[in-house]
């Protein structure tokens, strides 16, 4: 597997600090904090707070804010085609499978990040840059 290296960090040093991590976790996971209130396709809005603030002076939150991002705007294409198939059945099934498909990739992303570790979600389109 081919190691990535994300620009520098506050500090400057080659590993992101303990900040650095509880803000890129926070990328992923206030992404779950919209499934409370029923109201999942707007996750978006975490990551682009966090990169917001903090992206700014870190480029290991930034990346895991843009990343964030990128799968939150995937998924919410994804409910734009669930809403657009629910007539026919199908649609009801694939937001549940999208909400839990969400979930645990959101979970597992917020892992990875406070663990200092890269992490790229899969299938997901990459429109932020």
């Amino acid at each position: 597997m081919e190691t990535q290296q994300i620009g520098s960090f506050i500090t400057g040093s080659p590993v992101p600090t303990a900040e650095e991590k509880q803000w890129a976790m926070l990328a992923h996971v206030l992404t779950l904090a919209p499934y409370i209130i029923a109201l999942p396709f707007i996750g978006f809005v975490g990551p682009i707070v966090v990169r917001a603030t903090k992206g700014q002076s870190s480029a290991w939150v930034d990346a895991h804010a843009k990343e964030s991002l990128n799968f939150q705007l995937t998924l919410l294409i994804g409910y734009v085609v669930a809403m657009a198939t629910a007539c026919f059945g199908v649609g009801i099934v694939l937001a549940i499978g999208l909400a839990v498909f969400g979930v645990v990739m959101t979970i597992i992303a917020g892992l990875k990040a406070y663990n200092g570790e890269v992490y790229r979600y899969p299938a997901t389109l990459r429109l932020v840059k």
